[in-house]
């Protein structure tokens, strides 16, 4: 082999390696992160709007039955907060609203008792697209990135079952969910939303 050709296949060599590296990084990326952190008005009406959805959504054929009657109601989720307390706020005026059902109050006797489990209650995020991330620069927030062309998904969930119990029978409802979000298309220079809470 001459000095022309090994000159040669050395060039290849680091161009492939190069292109190897760069696809590696210019790669589609997906990443979704579950943030418990409610800083920031976007992502309290986000869950807040999502509780309202859900709430929502409760089957008319399952309470109303019960207009008139009193109902215990217990929850349950992964942690005990001010979330959580919110959501049953919120439903509590939904069943007392719509079904003219009256709550009681702890060491009351009731009707029926409602047994709630939340499944979700919080904001995601996800981030679809290409990228070119820059955490690894010194200096740099591990977040930092350079939008090639990206989808910026940060919605809002809330999800939930309940048992509805009385002294004869007891009936699970339907998992519900509630939604909502706030996208972007995110390019090199500018971020475009797409949809917004407004």
């Amino acid at each position: 082999m001459n000095k022309n050709m090994a000159g040669n296949l050395r060039r290849t060599l680091k161009a492939v390696v190069g292109l190897l590296a760069l696809a590696s990084v210019l790669t589609g990326c997906s990443a979704r992160q579950v943030q418990d952190n409610l800083a920031g008005a976007t992502a309290q009406r986000l869950v807040t709007y999502a509780i309202d959805d859900l709430v929502s959504q409760i089957p008319d054929a399952d309470f109303e039955p019960f207009r008139g009657q009193s109902v215990r109601m217990q929850s349950h989720f992964i942690t005990r907060g001010d979330l959580r307390d919110y959501a049953d706020q919120r439903l509590a005026m939904e069943l007392v609203h719509r079904f003219g059902i009256r709550i009681a109050q702890p060491g009351e006797e009731a009707d029926q008792t409602l047994s709630v489990f939340y499944t979700a209650l919080g904001t995601d995020q996800g981030l679809l697209g290409f990228y070119l991330p820059l955490g690894f620069v010194p200096g740099m927030d591990e977040a930092t990135r350079i939008n090639l062309i990206t989808l910026e998904q940060f919605h809002g969930v809330a999800e939930m079952y309940y048992f509805i119990e009385s002294e004869s029978r007891a009936s699970r409802g339907p998992r519900l969910l509630g939604r909502t979000r706030t996208d972007a298309l995110g390019l090199p220079i500018i971020t475009i939303p797409i949809s917004s809470l407004d």
